[in-house]
């Protein structure tokens, strides 16, 4: 999808983000950098050098792997930032290694991956996001 501004086009923009500038980002917030959504844990910036701009630092965790990594880029760069859902569901029956729920605002059914350290049973309820078409369970009530 090509976003465009008064007919001009501005970039292009992967389905369910949207672009700002690195300099905006703050601790604590949600990042896109190649199809994954990244929780940003800490954000270093540099004073601009003779002949360049300001370079930031970004430290980030995968949402849904546990998993760190970096980014760096000029404060001016631009960034995609996952557009993200959440709710709640009522878990209908677990099998395997899948959890079957009811969302509880549209009332559609969701499967969704049961995770480790999690005490769901039928009936209950669940906390879920959704970010880049990937879900995961945030906490059991």
């Amino acid at each position: 999808m090509i976003r465009e501004h008064y007919g001009v086009p501005v970039g292009i923009v992967v389905a369910g983000t949207e672009k700002v500038e690195i300099r905006t980002l703050k601790v604590g917030r949600y990042c896109a950098v190649d199809d994954g959504a990244y929780k940003i844990l800490k954000i270093s910036k540099s004073k601009p050098g003779k002949h360049g701009s300001a370079k930031a630092r970004l430290d980030l965790e995968d949402l849904f792997t546990g998993s760190k990594r970096s980014h760096v880029g000029t404060v001016t760069d631009k960034i995609s930032v996952p557009i993200i859902e959440k709710g709640s569901a009522t878990v209908t029956h677990v099998q395997g290694t899948e959890v079957h729920a009811m969302d509880a605002k549209t009332f559609e059914m969701m499967v969704l991956p049961l995770e480790d350290g999690l005490n769901i049973e039928s009936g209950g309820e669940i906390m879920w996001m959704e970010a880049l078409g990937r879900f995961r369970i945030i906490r059991d009530h």
